[in-house]
């Protein structure tokens, strides 16, 4: 419960320091993440974290567009 708590205040923050540690994967837009991504923030009851970015392709979410997590 901890480390889910962590990375979600990384997330809130955009705290480019846990960037490539994990991503995070909004549910309702099909899209994942790094951490500092200044996009809106989501609603954290629709947030799944990712040790990977292929571990988000494989759950079948797309790279956001604005922060670009295929390319780290």
């Amino acid at each position: 419960m901890k480390k889910k708590k962590k990375k979600w205040d990384a997330v809130s923050r955009n705290d480019a320091l846990y960037d490539g540690k994990f991503f995070y994967g909004v549910k309702t837009t099909g899209i994942f993440c790094r951490p500092s991504c200044k996009s809106k923030l989501p609603r954290r009851e629709n947030v799944v974290f990712f040790s990977g970015a292929e571990d988000a392709l494989a759950s079948g979410l797309r790279p956001c567009k604005r922060c670009r997590p295929d390319l780290l």
